[in-house]
């Protein structure tokens, strides 16, 4: 169990984000509970030696992609984008068929009628009216032609509506399996393509330089007197406390989060934040220096003023563990 382990993480260390498997769930039974007890404890080593958030995801997600591996859940063989079509019914596939070869002989029919009296022509006209008393030499054979033709269009009409009302329904129910799975997926794809910029981005310490001489500088301003004002009225308010991140704040956010809601963009679902509790403590700390940090820099960060008592607020810091933190001020 520590080899595949080991393996996972380092198989996880190496491979980029956009290329990780899917994770999937994984059955709640003594079995999948009893792995995932016992790689708790050999997660303390990894941990320990964590550098930031970054790593202690790919830990995670490595311990993850173990217990998957050990319970015997399948796992896509490619990444998480590439994704196999979806195969055509066969009965569709017939009725598109039977669609293209009515509207051949459609074709072929208002040639007749314009006075194209090919053998090719003439044997499918005939082939058209097989069954019936209608012969190609009699006077209103122009009449039966037009009543043919008309027969023939709202039979593909009627074709037509079957394969819509087929597609409507399978788009209905693909929404609502994927409604229960995976949420942030459905919005993105119910979302129209947007054009966007694909010059080079702005540097990054050119950046952090522009919010800093914003946020972190002192400036003399010459304000009016209504800023004393406003002062005088909240020199009673009480401060803010610092927020501080505990471990039983991660505990408390992680236990009221779903399962097996859609995961941020690690890939890394709420059960297993749940299931390897000893990342809590590291979570936290590791949470706690990024939130300095930012506030070094000069951020504004606004969270409730009972530290993480919002688990949204939380689970959302929980699942952005994908960029770095930025540098200290």
């Amino acid at each position: 169990m520590g080899s595949i382990l080991e393996e996972a993480i380092l198989e996880v260390r190496e491979t980029p984000l956009e290329s990780r498997p899917r994770l999937p769930r994984i059955p709640l039974n003594k079995r999948s509970r009893s792995v995932v007890r016992s790689l708790n404890p050999m997660l303390a080593t990894y941990l320990e030696a964590s550098r930031d958030l970054c790593d202690t995801d790919s830990i995670l997600f490595g311990a993850a992609l173990a217990v998957c591996r050990i319970v015997g859940a399948k796992l896509p063989k490619a990444g998480r984008a590439t994704r196999p079509g979806s195969t055509i019914p066969a009965w569709r596939r017939r009725i598109e068929d039977r669609i293209a070869k009515v509207r051949a002989i459609i074709g072929r029919l208002i040639s007749f009628r314009s006075g194209n009296n090919r053998p090719r022509i003439v044997r499918t006209v005939r082939m058209s009216f097989a069954g019936t008393n209608i012969n190609l030499s009699q006077p209103d054979i122009t009449q039966k032609l037009t009543e043919r033709i008309d027969d023939l269009k709202q039979r593909i009409t009627a074709w037509g509506k079957r394969i819509r009302r087929y597609s409507e329904r399978t788009a209905r129910f693909s929404q609502n399996r994927l409604f229960q799975s995976d949420q942030k997926r459905l919005y993105k794809s119910l979302e129209r393509p947007m054009s966007c910029g694909t010059g080079q981005g702005p540097d990054q310490a050119d950046t952090v330089a522009f919010w800093r001489s914003l946020w972190s500088e002192p400036v003399d301003h010459s304000e009016g007197p209504w800023t004393q004002v406003v002062a005088s009225q909240c020199a009673d308010i009480t401060p803010m406390d610092p927020v501080v991140i505990t471990p039983d704040d991660v505990s408390e956010a992680v236990r009221r989060a779903p399962n097996w809601k859609s995961p941020g963009l690690d890939g890394l679902h709420h059960y297993w934040l749940k299931g390897f509790v000893v990342c809590h403590a590291v979570l936290a700390r590791q949470f706690q220096e990024a939130l300095d940090q930012r506030m070094d820099v000069g951020a504004a960060v606004v969270e409730p003023r009972n530290r993480f008592s919002s688990t949204r607020s939380l689970v959302k810091w929980l699942n952005a563990t994908v960029g770095p933190s930025p540098p200290p001020g």
